[in-house]
């Protein structure tokens, strides 16, 4: 059966987790041989990754997950029938990230200081401001060899590397929290205790023709379902439905 996944954060930090993670892989997305084409795409999302780190306590929160994961690998190890091989792989992973963060200045502030990148990042934050004629230095960047672009790129990306492993080690420990289980609703309707919880994940029939939309906090959160509407852009529907929830 053909699966569309929706997840939704439940609170601000994981919030900026989910963006991240998809802006990375925008990122990624982008690098293949029409790159020439999808550079707006690499340029927009590497700086809206940016963006992201200066708004936020990024690193603060990442070293809290972190440090939470060692403690919970750490007790995890004494059960008889965890695969220790990974487990001593995770654990010394959340460790060297945990180490890199603490250190006195994050590797992606080496980013901020790159001047062909300011360069462009001042322009990108206007729409479609990236022409030839508004970024020549972009233009002859282009007409470099392959290579050394490349070699450019993948400087660029080793600056934020750290964060990428450990958004993927965090999400991955708290996507696993919880099995999916079916849930079945006669008026469209779901609301359940959102304590404790940090993320919800909803799995629906590719087939159907409504999705869900998520509202709530950490207290208590409802799930309405939706579909596209020409006259209102989407509208609530009264139908039952079939889902699959994982609270995580």
């Amino acid at each position: 059966m053909s699966e569309i996944l929706y997840e939704h954060p439940m609170n601000e930090r994981i919030r900026s987790y989910l963006r991240l993670e998809q802006l990375f892989e925008q990122v990624h997305g982008s690098l293949g041989d029409d790159f020439e084409n999808s550079y707006p795409l690499f340029f927009n999302a590497l700086f809206a990754i940016l963006d992201t780190l200066d708004r936020h306590d990024i690193r603060g929160d990442l070293i809290k997950d972190l440090e939470k994961l060692e403690r919970n690998l750490t007790t995890w190890g004494t059960s008889p029938n965890v695969d220790n091989k990974t487990l001593q792989q995770n654990l010394h992973a959340a460790k060297a990230l945990s180490t890199i963060f603490r250190s006195k200045n994050p590797l992606w502030s080496e980013l901020k200081n790159d001047k062909f990148l300011d360069g462009l990042r001042k322009r990108f934050t206007l729409q479609g401001a990236y022409s030839g004629f508004d970024l020549p230095a972009l233009t002859f960047w282009f007409h470099q060899p392959p290579i050394l672009i490349r070699e450019d790129i993948n400087r660029w990306l080793a600056e934020i590397n750290c964060l990428e492993h450990a958004l993927t080690l965090i999400l991955k420990f708290i996507r696993q929290r919880s099995e999916f289980e079916n849930i079945e609703s006669d008026n469209s309707f779901y609301q359940d205790s959102g304590e404790g919880l940090q993320m919800l994940r909803v799995k629906l029939n590719k087939s159907v023709d409504y999705f869900p939309s998520v509202s709530g906090n950490h207290f208590r959160y409802s799930i309405r379902f939706m579909e596209l509407c020409e006259r209102k852009g989407q509208q609530y529907i009264n139908d039952k439905v079939s889902f699959k929830l994982a609270k995580c």
